[in-house]
């Protein structure tokens, strides 16, 4: 699902990423582990198309994603990737409902369509209930329900998430964690974590550790 070689990137004069290589098979869940400024958000940016590397090689779903023009790789993007983040960067003024919609409507699928999908995705995250309030009406854990709903609606081959559960408290975060691997079983996504937590990497089919821009061990 996921072939990369060669990625390299430097800001400035710092080199962060220095050669990775990287690959992930279809409903395969990695975690990838290092210590603050390891390069792992700048390779999670990478690879889900959000940066471009200074050089290397990248293909998802059998796309050579680095390719493509640039209103080519927005629509790829949208129709293939899903990101989740540590804050979960919904919209305030828009419902549960109407934020997990939005991917739905940038992809121009029918309203009625984009409605149904997002409604079914927020059931089956336990918030039926929920769906019609704002974010400030929601506590943290249901934001990143909302946030996780908002990354599947376009049902992509890919699932990014950095730092998916940082600010949730321990029982909350445990859930999220039992969360990822149930929709991996039911929707078949691949998907690639980034995260500090022991617990979650250990829950992953394969776990990769960073360190000064390179892997240390590829599991």
């Amino acid at each position: 699902m996921i072939e990369a070689h060669g990625i390299e990137k430097s800001f400035g004069t710092l080199k962060v990423l220095k050669g990775i290589d990287f690959s992930a098979r279809k409903s395969e869940v990695v975690s990838i582990m290092g210590a603050s400024g390891a390069g792992k958000s700048t390779l999670l940016q990478i690879l889900g198309t959000l940066s471009r590397p200074d050089c290397g090689t990248l293909s998802i779903d059998g796309v050579d994603v680095l390719n493509l023009g640039r209103d080519a790789l927005s629509g790829f993007r949208n129709r293939k990737i899903g990101f989740v983040f540590q804050f979960h960067h919904l919209l305030p003024e828009f419902t549960a409902l109407e934020n997990v919609m939005i991917p739905a409507m940038i992809a121009r699928r029918p309203d009625k369509d984009a409605r149904t999908t997002a409604e079914n995705l927020l059931a089956d995250l336990g918030l039926s209930e929920r769906m019609n309030h704002k974010p400030s009406e929601l506590s943290g854990g249901e934001q990143q329900r909302v946030a996780i709903a908002r990354a599947l609606v376009n049902n992509p081959s890919v699932l990014f998430a950095d730092e998916p559960s940082g600010n949730l408290d321990s029982k909350t975060k445990a859930d999220l964690h039992n969360l990822f691997f149930r929709l991996r079983d039911k929707y078949g996504q691949t998907i690639i974590i980034v995260t500090h937590d022991p617990g979650l990497a250990e829950m992953c089919d394969r776990s990769l550790f960073m360190k000064d821009g390179l892997f240390t061990d590829n599991g």
